[in-house]
């Protein structure tokens, strides 16, 4: 009973730590494509340009890893600046994973304020996954997006990108005061949601599967203390990816290093662990799961 008390006590005092910081982080990012064209077309202030595929900060320019892939695939040529603006980013993955789907994307924004919504309007309740797609669909959608661009010869996701389309949307409005027609598939991705939690971000999106591959060996990962797992599974009911923390399944190159599943976690056996040589560098925390890919 004692035991039971102080779980629950630790879990109201530790609830939604990094929930609250994830969402605050989104909403900066989000501000960030927000208020960008609003400077340069306002204020002419150009110090900041673009949005989340390319991005430029004064003289530094960051380049979506994927968009630049399929540019040096479609040309069959190194443009040295895109190739320069896709390193942090890809040292980004290759140290935290996909931490720009789950801290920085608009899309991760949008579906984590629908999320806030329906907890509001059913208080607390969480949305019942309706479906619940095969994970490694999203390694067959990477692998065709890539070569129907070499077929087309044209780069498709930087047309088609949902979270470039968020941002260029919103350039668009205020640049030329319209909304061009393919800003409409935000509404079937985000529309996802009400079918599967991440649905999109799980399964369908290319830049995800490629940051995730990059991630695979990942330094920063959620790890476990199975000494303090009580076998509860609320870090399982709690993952917006339909992981299974309670099976080592954090480990994997699907996880996305939110933390959502930690905040959940009564008895904080799951935490944020550097890992060196594949296990988690915490000395008594030998490595229980298998991290493979697939």
């Amino acid at each position: 009973m004692h035991r039971h008390k102080e779980q629950q006590g630790r879990t109201g005092r530790g609830a939604a730590r990094y929930g609250r910081w994830r969402l605050l982080t989104l909403l900066l990012a989000f501000l960030v494509i927000l208020v960008n064209p609003l400077l340069n077309y306002h204020l002419g202030i150009n110090w900041l340009q673009g949005w989340y595929q390319s991005l430029g900060v004064g003289h530094l320019w960051f380049v979506s890893p994927l968009e630049g892939l399929e540019s040096l695939l479609v040309t069959r040529s190194i443009a040295m600046a895109s190739f320069i603006g896709m390193l942090i980013p890809l040292l980004l993955a290759f140290l935290l994973g996909r931490v720009f789907c789950s801290w920085i994307c608009p899309i991760s924004f949008f579906a984590e304020l629908l999320d806030h919504g329906h907890r509001l309007v059913y208080r607390n309740k969480r949305r019942q996954d309706l479906l619940v797609p095969a994970r490694r669909l999203l390694w067959f959608v990477l692998v065709g997006e890539l070569l129907l661009s070499m077929i087309l010869g044209a780069p498709v996701f930087v047309v088609l990108s949902p979270p470039g389309l968020v941002g260029r949307e919103i350039m668009m409005a205020v640049f030329f005061h319209r909304l061009p027609l393919e800003g409409l598939i935000l509404l079937p991705v985000l529309g996802m949601e009400l079918v599967c939690r991440r649905l999109f971000c799980r399964c369908l999106c290319p830049l995800g599967g490629l940051l995730a591959l990059v991630g695979s060996r990942r330094r920063l990962v959620v790890a476990m203390e199975p000494e303090r797992c009580v076998q509860c599974f609320r870090c399982d009911r709690n993952c917006p990816l339909g992981l299974r923390p309670s099976r080592g399944e954090t480990l994997t190159s699907y996880c996305w290093n939110c933390g959502a599943c930690i905040d959940a976690c009564g008895p904080a056996a799951l935490a944020f662990r550097w890992q060196h040589n594949g296990n988690p560098s915490r000395d008594n925390q030998p490595p229980v799961f298998s991290t493979t890919m697939l």
